[in-house]
Formats: C-alpha cells, sequence, structure tokens
C-alpha cells in the first residue's frame, strides 16, 4: 500500500538513531581532550563541583552535567572529557530529533519512503557540520546545544501533536510542551525563543484547543514546575561553592519562589539580581551599540562561515574562496524553504517564524557592539564585542541547514524526474550535503588542542605558593579555576578576578577563601565550598617551591623552582567587615590631584582625574595586607597593576608579574636582572628573574598537542594574544641572554619567541 504524502505509516526511530549515532561518531572524533578558552571552564568546573556560573546561573545545565558527569565517572574520562561529551550528546539528540522532524517535512513533498529517508540524512548532516553547531558541539563552551536539544524536541512534540490531533488527550502534549519550555530557562533563555512559532503553530492547526480554560489550569502549573529548578541556586548558594557568582543566596524559600516567578522583579534581592543579570547591565535596544546596518553584516560574517569555514582569509570579513558555497547553501536553503511552502504550508510557517525569531530578531535584541573582527570608524577595541558571538545564532545556523538538506532532496527529486524518475542515477547530487563536513573540518575540530587547560596550568605554576593572583577575565581565570577545582592542582594560588571585585560579593568569598584555618577545620575534606585557606600540596610530579627530601629519596626528578621554607598566610588577605565592604563596593570617585598609597616600602601612584573604582580601592587593601604575608602577582595578560600605579616594582616570573615590597633597583635578588630598552619593553617588563623563569619556561610549562609548532593558525582570533604572551617571555629570556652574551640560550628562545609569535600573528 502505498502511503499517502505527509501521511507515513510510522516514525522511522531507527533511521534517525543510527544517523544520531553517525553525527555522535563524528562529534567524538574531533573531540575537545580537555577545556577550552572562553567559558568552557567555568561550566566544567561549576558542573563537577555543583558550583553557580555567571548570572543567571543555569541551574537546569549544572544539574544536567553533573548527572552526566557522575553517571560517565565509572568509566576513568577525564571530567572535561564527561562534560564535552554531554555537549555531544546535547547536539546528537537534536540532530536525531531534526532527522524525524525533517522526514516529516519531506513526506509531504514525496511519497517514496527512501526518499525522506535519505533527504532526512542529508538534511541532518548540513546541519550537524555548519560550522557554528560542529565547533560548539565539540567542547562544552557555552550552554546552547541544551537550547539546541530543547527546541529540537519542542518542534518534534509540535509536529507529532498535529500528527495525533483528535486520537485523545492532545492538550497533554502541549502542557509537556509548556513545561519543557519553562524548565529551559534555567538553562537559558534561548529556547523560549521558540515560544512564539509554537503559538502560531497551534493557531494554525487547532485554534479550538486555546479556548479550553482546563489547559490554563494545567499550563500554570507547568510552568511553576519548570521554573522551580532555579531554586537550586539559593540552596546552593547557601551552602557557599568555591565558584558562586552572585551569590543568590536568599532568606527564605517564599522570597526565593517570588524572585524566580516575577524572573527578577521582586522577592530575594541577591537571587532577583543573578536572575535579571544586573551585574551586566543589558543596554537598552535603544540606541543601537553600533549600526543595525552593521550588526546585520556581523550575521551574515557568521552565516558566512557556516558552509566552508576552512576556506579562510581571517583577515577579509568575505573571503571570496568562501563565497560560492555561501551562495550555493544560502539558495539551497531559499529553494528548500520554497519546496516547503509548497507542500505543507502550515510547518513551514512554524519553520520560518522560528528562524526568523532566531536570527533576526536575535539580532535585534542582542545588540552587539561591531564584531569582533568587523570594521569600526575608529580603532577602538571598546567599541567591538570582546570576542566573536556566532554562538548565539546555533539554533538559526542549525534550521538553515535542514531547509538546505531540503532544498539538495527537492533538487535530487527534480533530477531525478528528468532521469526517468530514477532516484539512484541522480543520487550523486546528494554529495552536496557533504561540502560543510569536508570545508568545515579543520576549524570546527577540537581534536589535540590542549592550549586552554596548558595555558591554565602554566600561569598557576607561575606564582609561589598561597600567592594572590590578579587576573582581568574570562581567559586568564576560568582556566585556573579548571585546573584548581577539576584536576585539583594548586588550589592555595587565590584567583582575584578584578573586574569581580567591584561586587561586594565577590571581596566576602575572596576574604573568607583567605582566612587562615582554625585548627578544627581541614578544608580539604570538601574543596567544593569555601571554609578557610587551602593548603600548598602539589601532587606527585608536580615543581616544587621547596625541597621535598623524599622525592630525592625516591630518585624523581621534580624541578624545584626554590628551596625557601613555604608556610601558610597568618591572616586574609581582605581584612575587612561586611559593611565596610558594602559601602566601599558602592562607591566611585574621581582624583582631583594626584594620590599616592603607601603599601609597605611602596608607594602606588594614582593620577589626577581618575576614577576611583571599587576594585582599585579593593585591590590597594588585599595587596597592602598580603605584603609579608603571601606574595602577590599580576598575570601577563592584565595591565591592572598600570591603574594601582604599581609598574615599577614588578618583576616577570614565567607568565606572571610578582609584586616586589621594595626598590628593585637597590634591592633586586638574586638573579633578577634589568632589561635593556627593547621596542617589547612594555610586555616583557622592565625586570626579570633569569634562574625562575628560564624553570618554569623549559623545564616546567606543558605544551601538548604539537603547539606552536604542529599548528597552522590560532583558531580562535579572539584569543589571539595567548600565543604572544609565551613570545614574550622567550623575548625576556633572549634579551637577557643576549646583555649576558650567551649566545645559545639567546638563539634558543629566540627561536621559541619566532614560533610563538608567528601563531600569534
Amino acid at each position: 500500500m502505498t502511503e499517502q504524502p505527509g501521511r507515513p505509516r510510522s516514525e522511522p526511530y531507527a533511521w534517525a538513531a543510527l544517523t544520531a549515532v553517525m553525527v555522535a561518531a563524528l562529534y567524538m572524533i574531533t573531540l575537545g581532550p580537555t577545556t577550552a578558552f572562553w567559558d568552557t571552564s567555568e561550566y566544567v568546573a561549576t558542573a563537577h563541583i555543583l558550583g553557580i556560573p555567571h548570572p543567571p546561573g543555569n541551574p537546569l545545565f549544572v544539574v544536567l552535567a553533573r548527572t552526566w558527569n557522575v553517571l560517565l565517572s565509572p568509566l576513568g574520562l577525564p571530567v572535561a572529557v564527561q562534560i564535552n561529551l554531554f555537549s555531544v550528546l546535547m547536539s546528537v539528540l537534536a540532530h536525531g530529533l531534526w532527522f524525524l522532524v525533517v522526514f516529516r517535512i519531506l513526506s509531504f513533498i514525496h511519497e517514496d519512503r527512501r526518499f525522506s529517508l535519505a533527504g532526512a540524512f542529508v538534511a541532518t548532516l548540513v546541519s550537524a557540520t555548519s560550522f557554528t553547531v560542529w565547533n560548539q558541539s565539540t567542547v562544552n563552551e557555552k550552554v546552547y546545544t541544551v537550547s539546541l536539544m530543547t527546541i529540537a524536541l519542542l518542534t518534534w512534540l509540535a509536529f507529532h501533536w498535529r500528527d495525533n490531533l483528535g486520537q485523545g488527550k492532545d492538550d497533554n502534549l502541549l502542557v509537556l510542551m509548556v513545561f519543557i519550555l519553562a524548565l529551559s530557562v534555567g538553562n537559558h533563555l534561548m529556547a523560549f525563543l521558540a515560544a512564539p512559532a509554537l503559538v502560531v503553530f497551534v493557531l494554525w492547526v487547532h485554534p479550538r484547543t486555546l479556548l479550553n480554560y482546563r489547559l490554563y489550569v494545567a499550563a500554570a502549573a507547568a510552568t511553576f514546575l519548570g521554573l522551580s529548578i532555579h531554586m537550586f541556586l539559593p540552596l546552593r548558594a547557601a551552602l557557599d561553592p568555591i565558584i558562586n557568582e552572585a551569590d543568590p543566596t536568599c532568606g527564605s524559600v517564599g522570597s526565593a519562589l517570588v524572585s524566580i516567578v516575577s524572573w527578577g522583579q521582586a522577592g530575594c534581592a541577591e537571587l532577583a539580581a543573578a536572575l535579571s543579570r544586573q551585574q551586566y547591565d543589558k543596554p537598552p535596544l535603544i540606541p543601537r551599540l553600533a549600526p543595525l546596518s552593521s550588526q546585520v553584516s556581523n550575521y551574515l560574517q557568521y552565516f558566512d562561515w557556516q558552509w566552508a569555514r576552512s576556506l579562510s582569509g581571517d583577515d577579509t570579513v568575505f573571503p571570496i574562496a568562501r563565497t560560492p558555497f555561501t551562495l550555493l547553501f544560502g539558495g539551497l536553503g531559499v529553494f528548500g524553504a520554497f519546496e516547503h511552502y509548497r507542500k505543507d504550508r502550515t510547518s513551514w510557517w512554524y519553520m520560518l517564524i522560528l528562524l526568523i525569531t532566531l536570527s533576526a530578531g536575535l539580532v535585534f535584541y542582542l545588540n552587539f557592539k561591531y564584531g569582533y573582527s568587523m570594521a569600526a570608524p575608529v580603532l577602538d577595541r571598546d567599541l567591538h564585542e570582546v570576542r566573536e558571538r556566532d554562538y548565539f545564532f546555533i539554533v538559526g545556523f542549525s534550521v538553515w541547514g535542514l531547509w538546505a538538506g531540503v532544498g539538495i532532496a527537492a533538487l535530487w527529486k527534480r533530477l531525478a524526474a528528468r532521469a526517468g524518475s530514477s532516484f539512484r542515477l541522480a543520487a550523486p547530487v546528494l554529495g552536496i550535503g557533504a561540502l560543510p563536513l569536508l570545508l568545515n573540518w579543520p576549524y570546527a575540530s577540537r581534536a589535540g588542542d590542549y592550549a586552554a587547560r596548558d595555558w591554565g596550568y602554566n600561569l598557576l605554576m607561575s606564582v609561589e605558593p598561597y600567592a594572590i593572583l590578579f587576573t582581568n577575565g574570562d581567559n586568564d581565570t576560568f582556566p585556573l579555576w579548571y585546573i584548581q577545582e577539576v584536576e585539583g592542582i594548586r588550589r592555595d594560588v587565590t584567583v582575584i578576578v578584578t573586574s569581580y571585585l567591584n561586587t561586594d560579593w565577590y571581596v566576602k568569598q575572596l576574604r573568607d577563601l583567605t582566612r587562615p584555618c582554625s585548627p578544627t577545620v581541614d578544608p580539604t575534606e570538601d574543596p567544593t565550598r569555601i571554609l578557610c585557606q587551602r593548603p600548598y600540596r602539589p601532587s606527585a610530579g608536580e615543581p616544587r617551591y621547596t625541597h621535598d627530601p623524599a622525592e630525592a629519596e625516591a630518585g624523581r626528578q621534580v624541578p624545584l623552582l626554590t628551596t625557601d621554607p613555604v608556610s601558610p598566610p597568618t591572616r586574609t588577605a581582605f581584612d575587612l567587615d561586611d559593611d565596610t565592604i558594602e559601602r566601599v563596593a558602592g562607591s566611585y570617585s574621581v582624583l582631583r590631584e594626584a594620590r599616592s598609597f603607601r603599601l609597605g616600602n611602596m608607594a602606588a601612584t594614582l593620577p589626577a582625574g581618575q576614577i576611583l573604582l571599587p576594585w582599585h580601592q579593593f585591590a590597594l587593601s588585599a595587596i597592602n595586607a598580603s605584603l609579608g604575608d603571601r606574595p602577590v602577582y599580576f598575570a601577563s595578560t592584565t595591565n591592572a597593576f598600570e591603574a594601582l600605579g604599581l609598574t615599577p616594582y614588578l618583576i616577570r616570573e614565567g607568565l606572571a608579574f610578582r609584586v616586589f615590597n621594595g626598590d628593585i633597583g637597590e634591592e633586586a635578588p638574586e638573579g633578577v636582572v634589568r632589561m635593556e630598552y627593547s621596542p617589547l619593553s612594555s610586555v616583557v617588563g622592565d625586570w626579570l628573574n633569569v634562574p625562575r623563569t628560564e624553570t618554569l619556561i623549559w623545564d616546567v610549562f606543558v605544551h601538548r598537542g604539537g603547539i606552536p609548532d604542529d599548528w597552522s593558525f590560532w583558531p580562535d582570533r579572539s584569543t589571539l594574544g595567548i600565543p604572544n604572551y609565551y613570545a614574550w617571555a622567550h623575548f625576556a629570556l633572549a634579551q637577557a641572554a643576549q646583555q649576558r652574551g650567551d649566545e645559545e640560550q639567546l638563539a634558543r628562545n629566540r627561536e621559541r619567541a619566532e614560533a610563538w609569535a608567528l601563531l600569534g600573528s
């Protein structure tokens, strides 16, 4: 019996599962072996310790990823790999569901089941290998693969609801969709963007459904139940996890629920601030942060990446080599949408509204600055986004890939008709669907990329035990959190994010984290919580900042950075009470005249006209409290020391600058030399601890994955500074070698510096 178009006898679950397995195999071949830059380390760490990431806190993601982490633990895989596989799982489930959705669409276009199966496979392949979808699926950089899966699930449920309308309990699926929408908010608001398409779909298919008052009662209950996932935030925050951003602790369950239901407009102030993301002060829709035309061009730039990313001249926004493929898949998407419109206008409206919401709607709502690599009227990086933002459009690109796949299937059908209705003779056209797989692989793959993990390790190893280390933001902070909280390395170091020092909750956490432990408290018993100063306990094989006789007796070759004794600090780095912290966190002033602050044997001078922000005050207080008790460092990625007037007191040690309490010229420690002037003086530093930096760079630092020699390009241009930080450390050693006439070390370090600089160019 021949099936009627659009009315398949049964869902091809087995074929969908097989396709999903193939997508999973691709993603696992190109899987990131560890953490990555940007938010990856934060999400991996918070999932592992049940922490709270940056607002709005993503409780659904944390709970799901931690559950997955526990389930995979018996396999002995690294935690980062487990969480990366969670991203794979979400994307694979999405594409299994997309297969069923496209199969349903193609069933309207042709009655042959084999046509629908082959076309659904090609469409799924195009979607899964579009650059942003693929790149975000092989490492857990963001939470958007969960949103992708959620929207795919909602789409399949909507189509399933239409197919089974009138067979009883129709409203149950709608209530389930409402619950999923509400629950998905606990991951990210993106999945909720499917709501307009769902409402239009229901109105188009069966508007009388919305006249059933019982549906609204059940939907309200489902909404409340779904949103209740946010109760995780105040409950977990009350236990003081090590990563507890915004500290959304509430005094009562009732106030927390009010904040959740009102979405941050009332109730518990701390939770309300987290849910409404007050920390980030989202700009209004008007005025635009960049011309709308530029924002649209930025979106088109990202669309241009999706089908042939490796044909890239990164200095050009729209490389000519990619243009034919962009036009091809753009045209195939339009053709697929046209064929879809002709055969099933109902689901076409759903897909169109979904696509518009997730593309044009997002462009307008997000109101981005100039794209990271887009041109601006003046060369001011503050006018640009700090990184590429293509991940926000992941679902839209995925949906376009589906329509492009439908276009390929429709083209196959037309060519088959010309070949005497022979699908077999026309089948080679389906190979078009493999082009993104071939042309995106070099840029989408994360295989062999250890750069972020090793960067975090190398930076942490650059500082002495119990140091406070000032960092700038995501890429010099989150990898350190990953190393400390997931791998358990150098938890004694207190990482201080300067931008977070403008908030009172963060300073309070740092105060408690650096407080000396009482004899009855052992912070290692529960390393996931803030209890007190965590001890310096290097693992076997790590470099030592003190002599360990046991290592020597065992014959282990462990790099020794110093033989000085290591003693835990005797006081907190922030000796401030809550009232003082809250008062300073809300204070801003402009210095009418230059002002000097005495810090031990140093004088920190701030110029007239400088705005004195809370972080300046807290940082100076922490440095003053730490002198003589714990080492103070600045990561080489930040220039915060300039804003604090501390540049003359810095000594480079590896990837960090140590604050020296005194006049370095008169009291320079052994091995510390002054750098003669060079064009690189501003980045290599004025003073260098030669023996320690040499030991760090050549004996301690880790560089896996063939970096920098085997890398022909740096895949993320917005983190291009990372290879340059290594280059500058080598340039510093090369300059020191030149000053002392050591030709061998000069050549050795210059060669490494040039290799890193070439990668960072």
